[in-house]
């Protein structure tokens, strides 16, 4: 007679409800080998997307040229100590490299800004109208400056929020008159708060005027501290990366047997790379932490041989009355299942609360994968049925007349 699976499962949770302590310390090593891999996969795919939101901050597709690392005398030069970029290497760039987008001249300083009785020190980035949009830096009150007004070198500037905070108080800075080294200058625009990039630098604290401003009425220099380069996509980068080098080296009449005086950095390389270490580090941890869940699952084999050992007169008296080895068999193998799924499904709801409170003690983003959860219920099923299969064969194989006399 087949006994129905309804059946076999009630009979299989009333063993476990006899030994409640036996099968809560049972399933304890599941939940902590799911619980371990579901916080460490959180937390590091919340590292992997808060690496890829630092990039992003820094720029959409984003490349910068400066001009240095040639070698002089046998001596490396720093970056800017060579002042052979000049703007019509951005023009050139713009006009004639298929992968670019949108390039601006790049000029920097340090200012000091007075309004009122305020005063706060930080530094200047001159550049195009095209900053927004290279940089992904929308702003959120006013208007960024125009082509116009680059071209004429108006006295015009946008300011990151952290600068209008510390000038204004709280106040409207739009349409004010700013003094940046003793030159009025009309504030036009306020940019769309970002706060700190991954070096802690407080990108707020910065002041963007026209390039030709800071260049020609400031420094009173001809030549470019640096461009900001946007190609047409993410994997444009590093077609864009080639064809600004090859055309700089044309117009600077670099020979093949001389380095370049200039050099690119491209921030797509930068954030793969980071991102590759992130992956990595996820999938080490992972691994580690499922570890756990082979213990685990060990745990669950040797509790169940003993559970063998000690019912089998149990055993002996349903198969005499009539019970088939597949049904003795799925019984045992029902109990393992069920000891692994409920720790598997308890061990993500303790793995989901040790993410969420790391998270809020380390301030580290945390991101729940549905992937990461369904595969450890899945993996604490298998583990199941893998290390329950063996003490289930046992039980199904012993002999009835033997189990009858076994004390």
């Amino acid at each position: 007679m087949t006994m129905p699976l309804g059946t076999t499962l009630r009979i299989a949770l009333s063993a476990l409800e006899r030994n409640r302590v036996r099968s809560l310390l049972t399933m304890l090593g599941v939940v902590i080998g799911v619980a371990s891999v579901i916080a460490m996969v959180s937390l590091g795919q919340g590292a992997q997307a808060m690496v890829q939101a630092e990039i992003a901050s820094m720029g959409s597709n984003i490349l910068y040229v400066w001009p240095g690392s040639a070698k002089s005398m046998g001596m490396r030069s720093g970056a800017g100590s060579i002042t052979t970029l000049v703007p019509e290497d951005v023009k050139a760039i713009q006009e004639e490299c298929p992968a670019v987008r949108h390039v601006s001249p790049t000029v920097n300083t340090g200012v000091a800004l007075v309004f009122g009785n305020q005063n706060w020190n930080t530094r200047a980035e001159g550049s195009n109208e095209l900053f927004p949009a290279i940089r992904n830096w929308p702003v959120v009150a006013g208007a960024f400056f125009s082509e116009t007004e680059v071209r004429t070198g108006a006295r015009v500037a946008v300011l990151g929020k952290t600068v209008a905070d510390n000038l204004f108080m709280g106040g409207d800075p739009i349409g004010q008159t700013i003094r940046v080294r003793n030159l009025p200058f009309q504030v036009v625009g306020v940019l769309k708060p970002k706060g700190q990039n991954q070096w802690g630098r407080d990108q707020d604290d910065t002041i963007v005027l026209p390039w030709t401003t800071l260049q020609r009425k400031m420094l009173a220099i001809s030549n470019l501290h640096g461009a900001m380069v946007s190609a047409v996509s993410p994997a444009a980068t590093f077609i864009a990366e080639q064809q600004i080098i090859e055309l700089l080296r044309q117009r600077h009449h670099i020979t093949p047997d001389r380095e370049d005086d200039f050099f690119v950095r491209n921030l797509t390389d930068i954030a793969e790379a980071a991102q590759a270490t992130q992956r990595t580090m996820a999938t080490l941890l992972g691994s580690i932490a499922a570890v756990s869940l082979l213990v685990g699952g060990i745990g669950i084999m040797n509790i169940m041989l003993v559970s063998v050992s000690e019912r089998t007169r149990e055993i002996g008296l349903r198969m005499a009355v009539g019970a088939r080895t597949g049904q003795v068999k799925l019984q045992f193998l029902l109990e393992a299942v069920v000891l692994s799924v409920t720790g598997g499904l308890l061990g993500i709801l303790c793995g989901a609360g040790v993410s969420l409170s790391l998270a809020g003690i380390f301030d580290w983003p945390m991101q729940l994968s549905p992937g990461a959860v369904l595969s450890s219920v899945l993996f604490a099923g298998a583990v199941g049925v893998i290390f329950g299969f063996y003490p289930a064969h046992k039980a199904a194989t012993l002999d009835p007349i033997e189990a009858l006399r076994y004390e």
